[in-house]
């Protein structure tokens, strides 16, 4: 399934997509008596009621048009918001050229700095504003509560996958890695959460950002440094992992701070990041004055 959240009449809730190749499509919303015991994919989650919400959809139609609603990121109400740093052999857009990391690297992103799918991303205000950079990752969204996993085990707690740009303020993040990734709307993650049972191989899900039509990133999933089992387990050694936590594996080469030149994002520009068995999650990046 592909769940996906949005706003109706302003207030946050959530469905099932079923899209076409380009991300068009319908989804079937929930009825409201579901909708009060699961409230969000988080609860959904939280309840183990994946059987549940596949009852609620068995004949259903899907009436809602994709091209018509507000989308939140799938997990707009995680406890947790995790974030991989150096994750894929690169020029690292900071730093420059460096060795491959010995031990991985965490941040967190706090409320307010991701937004959803199909939504203009807020351009980081003067001084700021001149090395705001994008990264497509894949993200891990936990849907079985856990601590010191073993790897073996990782993924029967993975519920499903999602889609992030981990958008970055290079300047400011010299500052502090926390302060360059947490400027307000620079983020999106979505379109929606596939769940694990719709991915084969998570190992082979291949990567492809787009900026304005043109590819800049490409990988798989595979190619990480640490690996998902690895992330996991390594995690949930200090952290209580728990049902709706998202886990954002970090990002290969071709963002603008690792280029040569650099080539930071400017207004008007358009995103694509697409992972295979996911979808593509759309941005652009907006005026500040219509935030």
């Amino acid at each position: 399934m592909k769940i996906i959240s949005y706003l109706d009449n302003k207030m946050p809730t959530y469905g099932v997509a079923q899209p076409d190749r380009t991300g068009a499509g319908y989804l079937i919303p929930l009825r409201p008596d579901f909708l009060k015991t699961y409230p969000s994919i988080k609860a959904l989650l939280e309840n183990d009621a994946m059987d549940a919400l596949a009852d609620e959809i068995k004949g259903r139609e899907a009436t809602v048009s994709l091209a018509d609603i507000d989308y939140l990121p799938p997990l707009y109400d995680a406890e947790k918001v995790i974030c991989i740093g150096v994750n894929y052999r690169k020029r690292h857009p900071v730093d420059g050229d460096i060795p491959p990391p010995k031990h991985i690297t965490t941040f967190g992103k706090f409320e307010g700095s991701v937004i959803g799918h199909n939504q203009a991303l807020h351009y980081p205000d003067s001084p700021m504003c001149d090395t705001y950079d994008y990264e497509g990752e894949l993200v891990l969204v936990i849907g079985k509560a856990g601590r010191n996993i073993k790897k073996e085990d990782a993924f029967s707690h993975i519920a499903g996958y999602t889609i992030m740009d981990d958008g970055s303020v290079r300047e400011w993040q010299k500052h502090s890695v926390p302060a360059g990734k947490n400027f307000y709307a620079a983020s999106a993650c979505g379109p929606w959460m596939v769940t694990a049972d719709e991915i084969d191989d998570p190992f082979s899900m291949r990567l492809s950002t787009r900026l304005n039509g043109e590819q800049v990133q490409s990988t798989t999933a595979g190619e990480m440094i640490f690996s998902i089992p690895t992330l996991v387990g390594y995690l949930s050694t200090f952290l209580h992992l728990k049902p709706g936590d998202i886990i954002s594996t970090g990002s290969p080469e071709g963002s603008g701070g690792s280029r040569i030149p650099q080539r930071f994002l400017k207004k008007g520009d358009q995103l694509e990041i697409e992972w295979s068995g996911i979808g593509i999650l759309k941005t652009w990046v907006g005026d500040t004055s219509k935030r």
